[in-house]
């Protein structure tokens, strides 16, 4: 199955029966409304759960959809142990385009989190999971991704896996250590990495402390705000 220049629509796995696919609410008003499409179309959808179908729109009525699938095409998630931590930053603007361009680039696996110097409070998972739907039909990729929320950095800490955080100090460019090794040797076991990004001013010495068991990490020689840090890392993981 070749993808270039579709519209991909996402359905949840819960509206499939057999091999029809029901269609309803937003993506049903943005086919039928938006795009025009009538029966005997061929569509794309994705379950957001690693498989994109080629479809035909068997009906088009008042308030749904039913296409039959012609053909599934199934994709393997190769990141999905790579984990972002993104802090609640001032501007709302500026992380969540962050976190769309990591969508985009094929990071699916999230933690936003409250840092001591945050700004903002509180969890925004309903609107986090639009933008995350929206990013991965947009760039055509088929995992919606995990989103957690956490309090706080020590309750990041304490999850099992390896945590690797972005530290301008550091001697060790992640650049060049991807480039030198060692890329896949770094992420041949199956445990979690969670890659840490701090608010802006940093994240204070207690946070600083709890995650003394980190490896530690810079991007640049140079500073990066914080939005344009996780992206970099993104790019830097996965191209």
């Amino acid at each position: 199955m070749y993808l270039s220049n579709v519209e991909l629509f996402f359905v949840p796995q819960e509206f499939f029966a057999g091999n029809k696919i029901v269609i309803t609410g937003d993506e049903f008003k943005h086919l039928a409304n938006v795009m025009r499409h009538k029966e005997g179309d061929e569509i794309f959808i994705t379950n957001g759960e690693g498989k994109i179908f080629k479809s035909v729109l068997e009906t088009v009525v008042k308030k749904q959809a039913v296409a039959n699938i012609i053909e599934t095409k199934i994709y393997e998630n190769k990141n999905h142990k790579l984990i972002f931590c993104i802090p609640l930053l001032q501007n709302v603007d500026r992380y969540e385009l962050a976190f769309e361009k990591c969508i985009e680039l094929g990071i699916t696996n999230f933690i936003f989190y409250e840092a001591e110097r945050s700004f903002r409070k509180g969890d925004k998972h309903e609107r986090w999971l639009k933008i995350a739907a929206a990013a991965m039909k947009q760039s055509l990729r088929c995992f919606l991704p995990e989103i957690n929320f956490r309090k706080s950095i020590l309750e990041i800490a304490k999850l099992e896996g390896e945590k690797i955080l972005f530290e301008q100090n550091s001697e060790i460019e992640f650049g060049e250590l991807l480039k030198s090794n060692k890329k896949k040797e770094l992420f041949l076991n199956d445990k979690n990495y969670f890659f840490i990004f701090g608010p802006e001013g940093g994240l204070s010495e207690r946070e600083f402390e709890q995650l003394k068991d980190s490896k530690k990490y810079k991007l640049t020689d140079n500073r990066l705000r914080a939005e344009t840090a996780v992206i970099t890392a993104a790019a830097l993981l996965v191209l």
